[in-house]
C-alpha cells in the first residue's frame, strides 16, 4: 500500500489535494510560527533533500512549462520517511493545518519512480 499526506486545499497544478511539502512553505510564509518551530521545519525539509530524491518527471506532457500533475506517494518500504512525515505532521496540525495520510494500491500512470517513491498521474479511481 502506497501512502501520501495531503491537506483540504487544493493544489493549482494538480488539481488535486495539495501536499504537505507545499502545505508547509505556505505555513512559513505566513509569518505565524515560532522561530523554534520554523528551525523544526527546516530540519525536517533539510532531512528530506539530504534522504528523498526530487522527483524529475511530474508532468505528463513533455512541454516546457507542463503542469506538473503527478502526485507523489511513498511505497512501503520508506518507513523512515514516513516516520519523518509523521514528524511533519504534528507541527503542521500545531497551527491548525489539518494533514490526512492517504493511502493507495492503484496510483495511475506512473512519470517518475526511486527506492522510496513513485510520483504517478493519478486514475479516476485513485485516492487523492
Amino acid at each position: 500500500m502506497f501512502v501520501r499526506f495531503v491537506i483540504k486545499d487544493i493544489d493549482p497544478d494538480s488539481g488535486r489535494r495539495q501536499g504537505v511539502f507545499q502545505a508547509a512553505r505556505t505555513l512559513r510564509e505566513a509569518g505565524v510560527m515560532s522561530a523554534p518551530d520554523i528551525e523544526y521545519l527546516d530540519s525536517i525539509r533539510n532531512w528530506f533533500n539530504l534522504h528523498l530524491e526530487k522527483p524529475t518527471r511530474l508532468s505528463v506532457s513533455s512541454r516546457d512549462h507542463a503542469k506538473a500533475q503527478a502526485l507523489s506517494w511513498f511505497k512501503p518500504a520508506a518507513t523512515d520517511h514516513i516516520a519523518k512525515m509523521r514528524e511533519f505532521q504534528e507541527l503542521m496540525e500545531r497551527y491548525g493545518v489539518v494533514v490526512e495520510m492517504i493511502k493507495a494500491r492503484r496510483l495511475g500512470y506512473v512519470l517518475y519512480e526511486d527506492e522510496f517513491q513513485v510520483a504517478a498521474y493519478p486514475f479516476n479511481d485513485t485516492p487523492t
